[in-house]
């Protein structure tokens, strides 16, 4: 694997609401709690408490905008997460094709 996993990273990605807050950041480039809670059936205290968890891994930065905070999605901690992700995919898809592998060899042999 090209590059080591971040478990606090995978944590906060973990949760499918937090999942969610990152789709609709994404999708509108940015949210405050009260404006994101309006899309989720959850208290604005509860997006609040996500966005943190959210923030604390890099992947969303808060601008102070009057009472509210701004969230963004740092696209760059996004990436590294994409990044991440493809390593461990392509490491399971190395290992299950040396299962395939060892399975039809065992499959010969047994034919022989």
């Amino acid at each position: 694997m090209t590059a080591a996993v971040d478990d606090k990273l995978w944590s906060a990605i973990g949760d499918p609401i937090r999942r969610r807050l990152l789709d609709l950041l994404l999708a509108e480039g940015f949210g405050t709690p009260t404006s994101l809670s309006d899309c989720l059936p959850i208290s604005r205290q509860a997006v609040t408490k996500h966005l943190g968890v959210l923030d604390r891994a890099g992947l969303v930065h808060a601008t102070p905008m009057g009472r509210e905070r701004r969230y963004e999605v740092d696209e760059a901690q996004l990436s590294r997460a994409v990044g991440q992700l493809k390593a461990v995919g392509d490491t399971w898809d190395s290992r299950l094709n040396r299962i395939k592998r060892l399975a039809e060899q065992i499959q010969r042999q047994r034919h022989d």
